[in-house]
């Protein structure tokens, strides 16, 4: 490298001198390409601006209302939906959080491991349809030895009223 121009050979057909391609005219070397130039970016609409500009402004207008004392007009003091004061209420029962807590994250942890599990039980050939059949199978028999007759039917449902109380409770 005693030369003070670098050059570099990327091939024996090109060089780069100084960092800049050597120009070639496209007839003169079939191995060259020319790639289109890209559209000019776009320009930035006026109607987001002032979309932007009216938002600062809503902002604003909202900031000073509240150093003043004042509540505005946009912020209503809405009341959670009905089933959020439920979980509230239910969580704060709870005694022992951290293995409330723990027993969530293991149901998660392997609600996400059975459904791996089972997609990849439903890519093997032939798995899904054997399936299927075994479950159209066992709903078949199942409706026929507890919902068809009568006395079987008040049967199922005095066994799951049990059951519900079982896991309930009598309250």
């Amino acid at each position: 490298m005693a030369s003070t121009s670098s050059t570099l050979s990327i091939s024996s057909s090109s060089t780069l001198v100084d960092a800049k391609a050597p120009r070639h005219s496209a007839a003169s070397s079939p191995q060259c390409v020319t790639l289109p130039t890209l559209p000019p970016p776009p320009v930035q609409s006026q109607n987001r601006a002032g979309k932007t500009t009216a938002y600062c402004r809503k902002i604003a207008r909202n900031v000073m209302a509240m150093a003043t004392g004042e509540a505005p007009a946009e912020v209503a003091t809405a009341e959670p939906p009905e089933i959020v004061k439920t979980v509230q209420e239910a969580w704060e029962k709870v005694e022992d959080k951290y293995a409330v807590s723990s027993l969530a994250v293991a149901v998660a942890v392997a609600v996400w491991g059975f459904s791996g599990m089972i997609s990849a039980i439903d890519r093997l050939p032939l798995v899904p349809g054997v399936l299927e059949l075994v479950g159209i199978g066992y709903t078949g028999w199942f409706a026929y030895k507890n919902l068809v007759f009568k006395p079987d039917r008040e049967a199922l449902t005095q066994k799951i009223k049990g059951t519900y109380k079982d896991i309930i409770g009598s309250s």
